[in-house]
């Protein structure tokens, strides 16, 4: 059984339940002061401990996605990565739609009425870079008087390590993006939602890794020309957006900063605005000084000209470390024209998926409005 499997989860809390009901019920007999008794007791509390900060770690796990399988949580995961080689012309195409499933919305088992969702293996053309996603059309995409249409369609992005199973069941991207333009709130859009280690368990920061993974090249030429290959989706730059929690918020803001020719908006939950460096990222710039000043969204703005793109920035007052961060950041970006800063700032929130629920319809609908759907 799974990580994310429900029985899993089921199984270990009846576990932890049987432990604590047994240790209660043992107790007087075990009440001795000889070595066997209190071997007993020592047993019985370990075991029941441990059975708690299971299931409240594999609870916490399906409530924020933070890994997806056992080796991903053991740091073996090796299914997804860099592929070795690929043909440019393979006929198959660089995205391939594997599966489908129905949106959670009233009405969903029509297309025509909640969408769809369908995961997809994407296969970058320039990086070789392979990862799955899950990608949503709305409504509008599956109904006839729309079918010479094209979408805006916008990268949704996860935290590190993150699943794109998160987006749509812990932070309902697409019945959000649902009741967004079911009510006329914002327009219909494509969203694509991943994760951003498309090398795991690797943390790349969505940066050209000298000898690596060209992580930022696949999301700002692989990725768009994927879709735009297989999905009606707009084809002027106007027509892409990003969107991402923390280090997903990073490499939104990044993404938008240094490729505003492909992405008009981005938009930062939570984010940062410079990559760590620690055991999860490696070396990631191999002494390239003017790759690691450029992932510094500080240093960019101040050194580079100035990009023809939208940012938008969260925040909360308490909760929140990257508060004054983002103030500072705010303050860069209003001085530095034609970029434009918008931004949601919470009296409290904390780091973590309830607080990014509620400001994803903002963000959704800021996002719809700097978005051309031709």
């Amino acid at each position: 059984m799974g990580l994310t499997s429900n029985k899993v989860l089921a199984l270990v809390v009846l576990v932890a339940v049987l432990l604590f009901v047994g240790t209660v019920w043992c107790w007087p007999l075990l009440a001795r002061r000889d070595w066997r008794a209190v071997s007993g007791r020592i047993v019985l509390l370990t075991a029941t401990q441990v059975a708690v900060f299971a299931s409240v770690g594999l609870g916490a796990n399906q409530a924020f996605g933070f890994y997806a399988s056992w080796a991903d949580l053991l740091g073996r995961e090796s299914g997804q990565g860099v592929v070795v080689d690929h043909d440019p012309g393979d006929a198959a195409g660089p995205l391939q739609v594997v599966g489908t499933r129905q949106v959670n919305v009233s009405g969903g088992a029509r297309p025509q009425v909640g969408g769809q969702l369908q995961k997809v293996e994407l296969v970058g053309r320039r990086t070789h870079i392979a990862s799955p996603a899950y990608v949503y059309l709305p409504p509008e995409y599956f109904q006839p008087r729309y079918r010479t249409r094209t979408f805006p369609a916008a990268v949704v992005l996860t935290g590190y390590p993150g699943t794109a199973e998160a987006l749509v069941k812990g932070l309902h991207y697409p019945q959000t993006a649902h009741a967004l333009a079911k009510d006329g709130r914002m327009q219909p859009m494509i969203l694509v939602m991943m994760r951003p280690t498309v090398a795991p368990p690797r943390d790349t920061e969505c940066v050209d890794v000298p000898g690596g993974p060209r992580t930022e090249t696949f999301f700002a030429q692989d990725l768009p020309d994927a879709v735009s290959h297989h999905y009606r989706v707009g084809g002027k730059p106007g027509s892409w957006g990003v969107v991402g929690d923390s280090t997903g918020g990073y490499c939104a803001l990044k993404l938008a900063i240094h490729h505003p020719g492909t992405y008009a908006a981005g938009a930062g939950l939570s984010p940062y605005y410079r990559p760590p460096s620690d055991p999860t990222t490696g070396d990631l710039f191999h002494g390239d000084r003017e790759l690691r000043d450029s992932a510094d969204l500080f240093w960019y703005l101040r050194h580079r000209p100035a990009p023809d793109t939208s940012l938008l920035v969260s925040s909360s007052r308490q909760g929140e470390s990257n508060y004054r961060e983002t103030l500072k950041f705010i303050d860069l970006v209003e001085e530095r024209k034609p970029t434009r800063i918008s931004s949601i700032i919470l009296d409290s929130g904390g780091h973590n998926f309830n607080t990014w629920r509620r400001e994803i319809p903002a963000t959704l609908q800021w996002l719809s409005g700097r978005l051309s759907d031709r």
